[in-house]
């Protein structure tokens, strides 16, 4: 079974992750993923740890001469802002003196509830391992699954929609305005998987769905508060004769004019591309910081500062694909599974698959 694990926090010395079950032969390109990885470093709104990280991947180990062995994968992906925070994030030497304790939590962030539930009084505890700092690595896996997806013809692209309620077309004013407020912006975007054969997934259990699948790793992306696919929340206003994809026969093949499904029905990949959208709601970390409470003394204040972005919806498009390629992967390998790229290529040629088309 294809998954992964990830460690590590915002100030540490890195992030990590291991992937096990990714098949073997694989080639890898590092360049790949570390274009990747600086694909989510980019973005109009993005604060200033852009300026001080630039993010690439270490294979530590699960490759050997450009090409996977099967064995686990090992990535580390190094912080360099490190070196300014080994006193404040040291593993074991005693705390410095002047360490300033975090006890002013953000509303809209990790940092009440993980405080409570973990015990912290220094909320730093919490918000590092919170922080989105930790997508760096997703991204890093995310790529291993794009290599393999990419063998099979499955691409998977991501486009914004709007920003803080505004088109596109004025996003860098949209950002200046939310900017020189001292506020924070959110968004959405949409993704597109094209070319997934019919048959990933399953109808049989809640936990063999694709869309549940790709559904809960995309609200595991941080600041994501909505999913829909295909019609999404608007299939809900509409009469079922104005929803479903009527099937039809062109050229001796099947055929829908439509795609309002978003390319799963039933918990099952029905050959259309997979379409997805997703509300990110505004970062919660603000210069002109929103009114909260001191959890030291319970007395009102002003929520704590921390650095941070104004909008990183671009950034979020990217961990997005990063995501659902894994999850693609995944349900893909369950479907058409082996221990080697030329294994699953045969599984895949024996089982072959007819793919619907559409016109949207």
């Amino acid at each position: 079974m294809l998954r992964y694990f990830t460690a590590g926090e915002s100030h540490g010395k890195a992030l990590s992750a291991i992937i096990e079950g990714y098949p073997s032969n694989i080639p890898i390109s590092l360049d790949y993923i570390n274009q990747e990885l600086a694909r989510r470093q980019q973005g109009y709104g993005r604060g200033g740890r852009m300026k001080i990280e630039k993010d690439k991947a270490e294979i530590l180990s699960g490759v050997r001469f450009g090409k996977t062995l099967g064995s686990p994968i090992s990535i580390l992906v190094k912080n360099k802002d490190w070196q300014n925070w080994e006193q404040k994030m040291a593993s074991f030497d005693p705390p410095p003196d002047d360490l300033e304790e975090i006890t002013v939590a953000r509303p809209g962030h990790a940092d009440y509830a993980g405080a409570i539930k973990y015990q912290h009084k220094d909320i730093r505890n919490i918000l590092e391992r919170a922080s989105a700092r930790s997508t760096a690595v997703r991204v890093a896996v995310g790529a291993f699954a794009k290599i393999l997806l990419q063998h099979f013809n499955i691409e998977i692209t991501s486009k914004i929609i709007e920003i803080g309620g505004q088109s596109v077309q004025r996003l860098k004013q949209t950002v200046d305005q939310a900017k020189e407020k001292g506020d924070s912006l959110g968004g959405i975007f949409e993704l597109q998987i094209a070319n997934v054969p019919v048959g990933l997934g399953s109808h049989v259990h809640y936990d063999r769905k694709l869309d549940a699948a790709l559904a809960a790793a995309i609200i595991s992306i941080q600041a994501i508060k909505g999913v829909e696919f295909g019609l999404g929340f608007e299939s809900a206003r509409r009469f079922g004769s104005e929803v479903h994809d009527v099937f039809a026969i062109k050229n001796e093949k099947i055929f829908r004019e439509t795609n309002n499904a978003g390319g799963i029905e039933g918990g099952i990949s029905n050959g259309q591309p997979i379409i997805i959208r997703a509300a990110m709601k505004p970062i919660p970390t603000m210069m002109n910081p929103l009114p909260s409470i001191d959890l030291d003394t319970n007395q009102q204040t002003q929520a704590h500062v921390e650095r941070a972005d104004v909008c990183a919806i671009e950034a979020a498009t990217v961990v997005a694909e990063s995501v659902v390629a894994f999850v693609t992967a995944k349900f893909f390998l369950e479907k058409y599974g082996g221990d080697s790229l030329q294994e699953i290529q045969k599984h895949f040629a024996s089982k072959g698959y007819k793919s619907f088309q559409s016109k949207k």
